[in-house]
């Protein structure tokens, strides 16, 4: 069994998963979508929790830097309801806060150009979301 990680934005969802000892996280992909039609992803969500035996779902937090709930954290609890509604998993919130800013920071670093950055960094924002869950869980965080 694995953990999914989500990093959920406007038009995009990127996706991260452990490996079955909870240990390390991957980057895994990105789902696109019309700005805020997030029940047009299930579909492709439930392909992915069946095919690799999906235990638990970690979600990103978007809190404000002030740690207050704004607008975008109020949406991502809404899809929070949506998902154990929809697959009866376990969904867990992880503050993402900066987690997007350190995925750039990252492909800047690795001297990636802007266009394969703006293809991956949804995937690595939920891969770092799911590696902080990860880490925190076995205590080494």
């Amino acid at each position: 069994m694995r953990y999914l990680g989500l990093d959920l934005g406007t038009r995009t969802l990127g996706i991260s998963m452990s490996d079955i000892t909870h240990t390390i996280a991957t980057s895994y992909k990105t789902i696109r979508f019309n700005d805020g039609e997030y029940e047009s992803i299930l579909d492709e969500l439930g392909t992915i929790i069946k095919e690799y035996d999906i235990g638990k779902i970690v979600l990103g937090l978007p809190k404000n830097m002030n740690n207050s709930i704004g607008e975008r954290a109020e949406t991502t609890l809404l899809f929070k309801k949506m998902v154990e509604d929809h697959f009866k998993i376990e969904v867990v919130m992880q503050d993402e806060r900066l987690s997007t800013v350190a995925a750039h920071n990252y492909m800047i670093e690795a001297d990636m150009s802007r266009k394969k950055r703006k293809d991956k960094v949804d995937a690595l924002a939920a891969n770092i979301i799911l590696q902080t869950y990860l880490d925190k869980e076995k205590g080494n965080g």
